[in-house]
């Protein structure tokens, strides 16, 4: 039977992941290399590789260079976790988005967020802003833009467009570090999120990069009641 051409990295994928489903190919088992795939879908061989790189990270495929592609023989589903875009999270979740610009400024960021950085010279743009969900504080944004790996940055005034969504649609990232942890609200944080001091927030920090520079450090404080919420 021939196979219809196929156009997209998304329909290569889902082809690939019927033929694991079905057991066409089984675990353990070599697939056809990337060109042959290519060949047979009539597509290019960037989308084959587009494709499988998706499957491999979702842990169903194993990829070794010069040695092909296998089919997992214990596939581990992985949590999927992306950088949301804030207003959009608020949004989707049918509430009323409101942003408010605390503080920006052009400054040499602590010791401990330089060496987050890895970059302890340069310009820096500290950004500090409130998020708020049906006019009720939400999450506290306090940002350190590299502004020598973003120097558009230096040109953004914060005021009415948020650093986390100007981010997302200006400044490409290759990867990201990301740690999560509980704190005790500061006097600072609990006057922003509008909570008592000391009364535990759900807090991430993020680090994000372009090959070895970094373009932002974030710490994302949640007010209480924020639950997250990711799949396998």
């Amino acid at each position: 039977m021939t196979t219809p051409a196929i156009n997209s990295w998304q329909a290569v994928r889902e082809e690939v992941l019927r033929r694991l489903q079905t057991r066409i190919w089984k675990p353990g088992e070599m697939i056809p290399n990337e060109a042959d795939l290519a060949e047979e879908l009539g597509c290019a061989r960037v989308t084959v590789n587009r494709a499988l790189r998706a499957l491999s990270d979702a842990g169903l495929l194993e990829r070794r260079r010069k040695a092909g592609t296998r089919v997992a023989l214990h596939p581990v589903r992985r949590a999927t976790l992306e950088i949301p875009m804030i207003r959009q999270q608020v949004e989707d979740a049918g509430h009323t988005y409101g942003y408010q610009l605390l503080s920006r400024h052009a400054v040499a960021p602590p010791p401990k967020v330089a060496s987050q950085m890895n970059s302890a010279r340069g310009a820096f743009l500290h950004l500090v802003a409130r998020h708020l969900q049906d006019d009720v504080p939400f999450v506290a944004e306090d940002r350190w833009i590299n502004l020598a790996t973003v120097p558009a940055a230096a040109a953004q005034d914060f005021l009415t467009v948020s650093a986390n969504e100007w981010l997302l649609q200006h400044a490409p990232f290759s990867r990201a570090d990301i740690a999560f942890s509980a704190q005790a609200a500061t006097p600072d944080m609990a006057d922003i999120l509008h909570t008592q001091v000391g009364h535990p927030l759900f807090v991430t920090e993020r680090t994000t990069w372009v090959e070895t520079r970094s373009v932002t450090f974030v710490r994302l404080s949640f007010a209480p009641g924020y639950r997250m919420q990711t799949e396998i």
